[in-house]
């Protein structure tokens, strides 16, 4: 069982929270930041880690299209590759799973993850992968929130509203769209089994597929991200509804968000621990400074803008271990 305080764990009722930066997980000692005057590209060139990364292979998690992902990423491949003078090559999984288990095969070396996916993906390698920067937001917080959205005009106005409706989740290894939610609404004594509060409740098969399947009335409502900071009718700052806006696929007029979670720690970087450490070293810094070099590549694979990356440890994602154990122990008492 959990016995710290779980960031992402408090239920909010319909009143939209946005989080403070007080509650976002603490800077690590010695972290560094995008900000920091000494942030600077490592120089081009080959490396002697290519060596042993003789080509560079990224996972892409799920949750849109895959065409949509793999131009997201299309500018950071190709200045990855200039930056390193490696051949680098995206794989752009199905669900977030994918990128787990690549991981656990070794046919990646590094991916951008959701939290929960760090999590699960650090408990089936035995802690041998690492998290190396995570976004930082504008405010200066590393957080994120889970909402739960409904159309606007389902007359649901807050979280008793949904008692008897139909609730989709995104990803079975999704952090604000499974994990923590399921979490918190557990804490708040809702049964999560069919029919115990929620008429039914399923998968969506992403974020960006549950928002259209509340569109088209298929759930009456469904769980997503966003950084909920910034003006909301644009879908905040970052995110999944920021995402949708600017595609052209979501008017958030069409939508209302009728809960949201306390702060969750933004998902990171992350590669395997077996690595050189000059290779681990060489993409943090590319990271770090790709939003002051770059800054249309960083909105572009960031779903939006914030004030770049911070380094993160660890330690600061051991509650999620927790809440993912947890989780596998709740479905095998349910089986």
């Amino acid at each position: 069982m959990i016995s710290r305080r779980i960031l992402g764990a408090g239920i909010a009722a319909a009143p939209f929270a946005t989080p403070s930066a007080a509650l976002a997980q603490p800077v690590a000692s010695g972290a560094r930041r995008t900000a920091d005057a000494a942030t600077a590209m490592p120089a081009a060139g080959r490396k002697p880690w290519a060596q042993q990364i003789p080509q560079l292979r990224i996972g892409l998690l799920g949750g849109e299209n895959e065409a949509d992902r793999m131009g997201r990423f299309g500018a950071y491949q190709q200045l990855l590759q200039t930056t390193f003078d490696v051949p680098v090559r995206l794989f752009a999984a199905s669900d977030y799973a994918g990128v787990l288990q690549a991981f656990s095969a070794g046919q990646i070396e590094m991916a951008s993850m959701g939290p929960s996916v760090y999590a699960g993906t650090w408990i089936d390698m035995n802690g041998r992968v690492e998290p190396l920067v995570v976004p930082e937001e504008r405010d200066g917080s590393i957080s994120y929130i889970s909402v739960m959205v409904v159309r606007a005009d389902s007359g649901i106005t807050n979280l008793e509203g949904m008692r008897g409706k139909s609730l989709a989740w995104a990803d079975a290894n999704s952090t604000s769209g499974y994990l923590v939610p399921r979490f918190a609404l557990r804490r708040a004594g809702i049964g999560l089994e069919n029919g115990q509060y929620f008429s039914r409740t399923g998968f969506a098969g992403g974020h960006e597929q549950g928002v259209v399947a509340v569109l088209q009335r298929q759930y009456d409502a469904m769980m997503t991200w966003t950084s909920g900071q910034g003006d909301i009718a644009q879908g905040h700052t970052r995110g999944n509804l920021r995402a949708m806006v600017e595609k052209g696929m979501l008017n958030m007029a069409d939508l209302r968000i009728i809960w949201s979670s306390d702060p969750i720690i933004n998902g990171p970087l992350t590669v395997r621990s077996e690595l050189p450490q000059s290779f681990k070293d060489d993409m943090t810094n590319f990271h770090l400074a790709l939003p002051k070099s770059h800054p249309t590549v960083y909105e572009q694979i960031e779903r939006g803008g914030g004030t770049g990356y911070r380094t993160v440890t660890h330690a600061q994602f051991a509650f999620l271990v927790d809440m993912r154990r947890e989780e596998a122990a709740e479905r095998r008492r349910r089986s």
